[in-house]
C-alpha cells in the first residue's frame, strides 16, 4: 500500500535551512482533527526557534515543523471529537513545537496539520481563510495573560459583556497580541487604556480602546497616570522593548492590582542569525536578557508589583484553551462580536513564500500580520 503524503516546510535540524519536503499523512488521534491548511501566518517565535532553538526550545525533536497560526478545512476527526464535522471551515493554534506536544505533524507550516480539537474554532463562511489565520497565537497569548489564574485572572470574555468599571493597561495595542488583548478585555467587561503610534490611534479605538496614548511621548507615563485617577486598574499587559518597566512605574502610581503580564522578553533575539556570527550576537543578547530580567525583578520588589512572562501555548493544557476556542470565539465570530485583527497581508501562495514572510516580519510590520496562502 502506498503511503499518502503532503508537503511540509521542515526545519531538519537546529539552526538549519528551512526545506520543503514530502511527509506522511497522519491520522488524527483522540481529541484531534486533521485540517487541510488554506492559510497560515508567521510570528517572531518561528524565527527564534530556527535561530536559537537549541537555547529556547532545547526539547524540540527534529525534523520539526514550525508555525502556530492556521486556517483551513477539516479533513478527518479523531476519536471523541464531536464539535466538528468533515468539511467545516476552522482556524486553530497548531501546537507542534510546544513542549507538551513536540510533534512535527502538529506544526502549522504544512499542507495538512493535526490540531487539538479544543484549540480550534469554526469560522463563518464570510471570513476568508487568510483573515482567520491572523488570530491564533496572538489570541492565545493575550488570553494566557488575561485569564490564566497565575496571571491577571480577569473575568471570562462574553459576547454580551458585563461592565466591571475597571481598566486594563495594554502597552503595544496595535501589535498582534495587543489587538487581541484589547478585544478580549472589552469582551470581559473592562475598559482599556493602550499605547501605540499616532498613526494607529483610530485602529485601536475601533478595537475598543477607551484611552489611547502615544508611547513615544516623553510624558506618556505621567499622562496615563493622570488619566487613570479615580479608576481601578486591573494590571497591565506589555508588548515591546521597555514596556514592562514603563508599566511598572505607571501601576506603582495607580489604584488597583499591581501585576504586569509580559509578552516581550527584556532583550530581543531579532539580530541573532542561525549561521555565521551567531554567538557574537547571541551572547550579548542573552546577557541583556538576564540583566533586564534582574532589573525588572528588583523594580517589582521595590514597588510591590508582580511580573511574569507569558508563554502563549500554556492554555493548551488548562481551562483557558476551551474557554476561548470552544466557548467564546465561535459565537463571537459568528455574531461579528470579534474581529480577526490585525489585518492580513498575503505575501504569496505556497510554502515557498514562508521564508520571505519571516524575513519581512523580521524587518518590522505595524498593525498587520503577514500571511501565506496554500
Amino acid at each position: 500500500m502506498t503511503t499518502q503524503t503532503h508537503l511540509a516546510l521542515l526545519l531538519p535540524d537546529k539552526r538549519a535551512k528551512l526545506t520543503i519536503a514530502p511527509v506522511p499523512d497522519v491520522s488524527p488521534g483522540a481529541g484531534e482533527i486533521a485540517v487541510s491548511v488554506r492559510a497560515l501566518a508567521v510570528n517572531p517565535f518561528d524565527r527564534y526557534v530556527q535561530a536559537v532553538g537549541d537555547v529556547i526550545t532545547a526539547y524540540l525533536a527534529y525534523p520539526a515543523v514550525l508555525g502556530s497560526d492556521v486556517a483551513g478545512e477539516v479533513l478527518a476527526l479523531g476519536p471523541g471529537v464531536t464539535r466538528f464535522r468533515v468539511g467545516d471551515r476552522v482556524l486553530g493554534h497548531a501546537g507542534g513545537i510546544e513542549r507538551s506536544r513536540n510533534n512535527a505533524a502538529e506544526g502549522g507550516f504544512q499542507e495538512i496539520v493535526l490540531l487539538q480539537a479544543h484549540m480550534a474554532s469554526p469560522i463563518p463562511s464570510d471570513l476568508p481563510f487568510e483573515n482567520a489565520a491572523v488570530l491564533p497565537l496572538g489570541l492565545s497569548t493575550a488570553a494566557c495573560g488575561l485569564f490564566q489564574k497565575d496571571f491577571l485572572a480577569l473575568a471570562p470574555p462574553r459576547v454580551e459583556p458585563i461592565p466591571t468599571g475597571e481598566v486594563l493597561l495594554v502597552w503595544g495595542g496595535a501589535s498582534s497580541v495587543g489587538s487581541n488583548a484589547i478585544q478580549l478585555a472589552r469582551a470581559a467587561g473592562y475598559d482599556v487604556a493602550t499605547t501605540c503610534s499616532p498613526g494607529n490611534f483610530d485602529y485601536v479605538r475601533q478595537l475598543g480602546a477607551t484611552y489611547v496614548f502615544d508611547y513615544r511621548r516623553p510624558s506618556v507615563q505621567a499622562e496615563i497616570v493622570d488619566a487613570m485617577r479615580g479608576r481601578q486598574v486591573v494590571g497591565a499587559m506589555t508588548i515591546g522593548k521597555g514596556a514592562a518597566a514603563a508599566c511598572m512605574r505607571i501601576l506603582a502610581r495607580c489604584e488597583g492590582r499591581r501585576f504586569v503580564a509580559q509578552v516581550s522578553a527584556p532583550a530581543s533575539l531579532d539580530d541573532v542569525p542561525a549561521a555565521q556570527g551567531r554567538w557574537r550576537k547571541l551572547l550579548p543578547a542573552l546577557a541583556r536578557m538576564v540583566a533586564g530580567g534582574i532589573s525588572l525583578r528588583l523594580m517589582a520588589k521595590r514597588t510591590g508589583l508582580k511580573t511574569k512572562m507569558i508563554w502563549g501555548g500554556a492554555l493548551m493544557d488548562n481551562e483557558v484553551g476551551m474557554m476561548i476556542y470552544g466557548v467564546f470565539l465561535p459565537e463571537a465570530l459568528s455574531r461579528k462580536a470579534y474581529a480577526a485583527m490585525p489585518p492580513s497581508e498575503v505575501v504569496g501562495h505556497g510554502l515557498q513564500y514562508i521564508p520571505e514572510a519571516m524575513a519581512r516580519q523580521r524587518r518590522g510590520v505595524s498593525a498587520r500580520k503577514l500571511v501565506v496562502t496554500l
